[in-house]
C-alpha cells in the first residue's frame, strides 16, 4: 500500500509542473490569436489576394484548428498519453510556426511588392503551398495541445488529498487567467487598449 501510494505522488507533479503548462498556453494564444488578427492584413497587402481568397483561407484555417483537437484527444486517449501528444504537437507547432515566418521573412517565397505602374502579381501556387502547409501544421499541433493541456494539468493533483484539492481549484483559475490575458495581450498588441 505504501508503495502504491508513493509511485502515484511520483506521476503527479502538482504545482511544479504549472510553469510548464501555464507557458503552453501563453505561447499557444500568443501565436495563434496574434497572426490571426494579421494575417487577413497580410494575405491581401503581401501576398494580393483577393479579399475573397484571404478571407476563405482564414476560415479553412479557423476550422481546421477547430476540427483537429478530435484528432490530438484520440491520440492522447488511444495512443501516446497527454505528455507525449503535448510534447510532439508543440514540436510540430513550432516547425508550422517557423515555416510560417520563414515564408512571410523570405522574399522568394512572397510575391513582389506593388509598385506604381505595375500589375499587381498575386501569390504563385508555390507560394501558398508553403503558406498552407505552414497553416495546416500549426492547426495540426495546435488541436493536438487544446484538448490535452487542461486535463494534464489537472492530472497533476490527487482530489483525495484535502491541500492538494484547493491547489485544483487555483490551478483552473490561473489557467483561464493566463489564457484570457495572452488572448488580450494578442488582440491588443498593435491597438491602445
Amino acid at each position: 500500500m505504501e508503495m502504491t501510494k508513493q509511485t502515484s505522488q511520483r506521476k503527479q507533479g502538482g504545482m511544479i509542473t504549472m510553469p510548464f503548462i501555464f507557458a503552453n498556453e501563453i505561447c499557444e494564444k500568443l501565436a495563434v490569436v496574434g497572426f490571426g488578427t494579421n494575417m487577413l492584413s497580410y494575405l491581401t497587402s503581401e501576398l494580393h489576394l483577393p479579399l475573397t481568397q484571404a478571407a476563405n483561407t482564414l476560415t479553412n484555417f479557423g476550422g481546421t484548428s477547430a476540427m483537429t483537437p478530435l484528432l490530438g484527444a484520440f491520440i492522447a486517449d488511444s495512443f501516446a498519453g497527454r505528455f507525449w501528444t503535448i510534447t510532439l504537437a508543440s514540436i510540430i507547432y513550432q516547425i508550422g510556426m517557423i515555416s510560417l515566418t520563414v515564408s512571410a521573412v523570405v522574399p522568394k517565397l512572397r510575391p513582389p511588392p506593388w509598385k506604381d505602374g505595375q500589375v499587381c502579381q498575386e501569390a504563385s501556387s508555390g507560394q501558398l503551398g508553403v503558406l498552407y502547409a505552414s497553416l495546416l501544421l500549426t492547426a495540426l499541433g495546435s488541436g493536438r495541445i487544446r484538448p490535452c493541456v487542461v486535463s494534464f494539468g489537472a492530472d497533476q493533483f490527487d482530489e483525495n488529498e484535502p491541500e492538494q484539492k484547493t491547489s485544483t481549484w487555483k490551478f483552473f483559475n490561473w489557467y483561464y487567467f493566463c489564457m484570457g490575458a495572452s488572448i488580450l495581450v494578442a488582440n491588443c498588441h498593435d491597438r491602445a487598449c
